[in-house]
């Protein structure tokens, strides 16, 4: 987590609201990255998403079996498919998102009978570090 946690807070300093993700293979580090929608002016280029492709491309697989992802900021509802389609084994996820996050919040799409995939899911890593600069990034925009 403190390598996401690292690229939520490089994400902050491009102006970007700071979420980092990371996918894990056998100890092994196959792709970071943090937020990119302003600067790549893409709206699916949230940090998970841009994490999926490069590990993607890493192991020339679309599907990441055996692949763990932490991320800094409970998964959205596209980044929640992406996950599922992607065949991620465990979310390992810092901060809980009530008003955008789907998989302890909202649509809570694990649990949906039309989810054809649902990884072990573990919240609350890192939560204070990662709520705490949520909270910063976004005070210093008001």
């Amino acid at each position: 987590m403190a390598r996401a946690l690292a690229e939520a807070r490089a994400a902050a300093e491009r102006g970007e609201v700071p979420v980092g993700a990371v996918i894990v293979r056998g100890g092994e580090v196959l792709a970071s990255a943090g937020n990119r929608t302003l600067e790549l002016k893409d709206p699916t280029a949230h940090a998970e998403t841009l994490a999926i492709r490069l590990a993607c491309e890493a192991i020339q697989s679309e599907r990441l079996i055996d692949c763990d992802l932490y991320v800094t900021l409970e998964p959205c509802p596209m980044c929640a498919a992406a996950i599922s389609f992607a065949r991620i084994r465990r979310l390992y996820f810092a901060a809980s998102d009530p008003k955008g996050g789907a998989v302890e919040n909202g649509v809570r799409l694990y649990r949906s009978p039309s989810c054809h995939h649902a990884p072990e899911v573990y919240g609350g890593l890192s939560e204070r570090e990662a709520a705490e600069l949520l909270r910063d990034f976004f005070r210093e925009r008001r």
